[in-house]
């Protein structure tokens, strides 16, 4: 029994060597997009969201040099990645990436939908969600492009996205559904055009996910819902699921509102950041790098995403 014990030991050792010696170079990951890339919470806060999970996990291997999600804003659309990513702020983060990741398309989509969770009822227009397809098609397009120039070195990875509710009655979630996979369809089409990789997170969720979405009148995941996102990107990573993050991994809850991380940034001195390989990494996972607040705050105003 103790032979048995000590040759499971072992190959667990050998896994998480060959899985640390599998990358070539320690990543700089900048994760970039709307509320999910942000990590808000189901009760519009701020707490640990996908990108903190992936930034944990490959910090976790020696595999991360550095991260920030400060290009990351709820409420974001694929129009406001797009101005975000083009921004003075982002030029130095973005020419050092090497791992980008890039949740952006739910809110064109999302704003247009009425929602009634009381009565379980879903109602949106087909004409309005098709202009909205469409923009996202095209913004998505020049995001990547863009990150194509302003991001040489980087790795990117297109999110797609989940039925966000799954408490409304059965015979109202096949219409959403299906702008949902057709938003799905053409963040991996845009994807696979521009040579980045995309992440299916629509299977690990299905349509009667309550257990990840817990509060019926908002869209956002709890933090297992955000563990099965980050699990969802680290097997297309890695090839493997070598490096899933189990439930027993999840940092404590810790969230803030948005007033408590405005009050935070208004009390810091601003410094300006000099990215480099060799930088430490940034693991303060529960808030870190949101300037983006300050120059954002009329979208605190009108939250969807």
């Amino acid at each position: 029994m103790k032979r048995f014990c000590s040759l499971i030991g072992m190959t667990i050792v050998f896994m998480t060597i060959g899985v640390s010696s599998a990358f070539a170079q320690t990543e700089t990951y900048v994760a970039i997009g709307d509320s999910l890339a942000a990590g808000q919470t189901p009760y519009k806060e701020i707490d640990v969201g996908y990108s903190d999970l992936i930034a944990m996990k490959l910090s976790s291997i020696g595999q991360l040099s550095f991260y920030t999600k400060e290009l990351a804003f709820p409420g974001f659309t694929t129009t406001d990645v797009l101005e975000r990513i083009r921004s003075e702020e982002a030029q130095n983060l973005l020419a050092n990436a090497t791992l980008i990741t890039v949740s952006a398309g739910a809110n064109d989509l999302l704003r247009l939908v009425q929602v009634n969770p009381n009565a379980g009822t879903l109602a949106f227009s087909q004409l309005q969600a098709d202009y909205a397809l469409n923009l996202a098609r095209k913004n998505m397009l020049s995001i990547l492009d863009e990150l194509e120039e302003r991001a040489p070195k980087a790795k990117i990875y297109v999110i797609g996205y989940y039925f966000a509710y799954p408490t409304v009655h059965p015979t109202q979630k096949e219409g959403t559904n299906a702008q949902l996979v057709r938003l799905n369809t053409i963040l991996q089409q845009q994807a696979e055009i521009a040579g980045a990789a995309y992440i299916n997170v629509y299977d690990a969720f299905g349509l009667n996910a309550t257990n990840y979405l817990p509060n019926s009148a908002d869209v956002h995941p709890n933090i297992e819902g955000y563990r099965q996102m980050a699990n969802s990107f680290l097997q297309v990573y890695s090839g493997s699921d070598a490096l899933n993050i189990s439930s027993a991994e999840l940092p404590k809850p810790n969230p803030k509102s948005f007033e408590e991380i405005l009050k935070q940034q208004s009390s810091a001195k601003p410094q300006k950041q000099n990215v480099t390989q060799h930088q430490s990494p940034r693991m303060t996972y529960v808030i870190q790098g949101f300037p983006g607040y300050k120059a954002d705050i009329r979208h605190l105003s009108n939250i969807s995403k």
